[in-house]
């Protein structure tokens, strides 16, 4: 694959992935709402269906940003390991030379 298709794909997964999440989070919230307003009142149960939708789409959300945030994290370390010049490996010392026997 070329880079301009890569690209376009990490564009693509980005957008339809964000589609997902919004669309989820729309569809948590309209029952949500639906299911207040069937209650009719019933305070202690209102609170229960809001407080479940409020964590649904806030875990959600902060999956799919987690998510992105450590795949475009990998992906910026791999193209910076890719582009760096190859590590050298370390010169081997040389041998220390005899000291010279000294004669008394």
């Amino acid at each position: 694959m070329s880079r301009d298709q890569d690209m376009q794909l990490e564009k693509d997964r980005a957008r339809y992935g964000l589609l997902a999440v919004v669309v989820s989070n729309v569809a948590i919230a309209a029952v949500a709402v639906f299911g207040v307003w069937r209650l009719n009142g019933n305070e202690s149960v209102i609170i229960g269906v809001l407080t479940a939708a409020f964590t649904a789409v806030s875990s959600m959300t902060t999956a799919y940003l987690g998510i992105k945030a450590v795949s475009n994290t990998a992906k910026s370390m791999a193209a910076a390991s890719s582009a760096a010049p190859p590590a050298q490996t370390p010169a081997t010392p040389a041998t220390p030379a005899t000291p010279a026997q000294r004669t008394p």
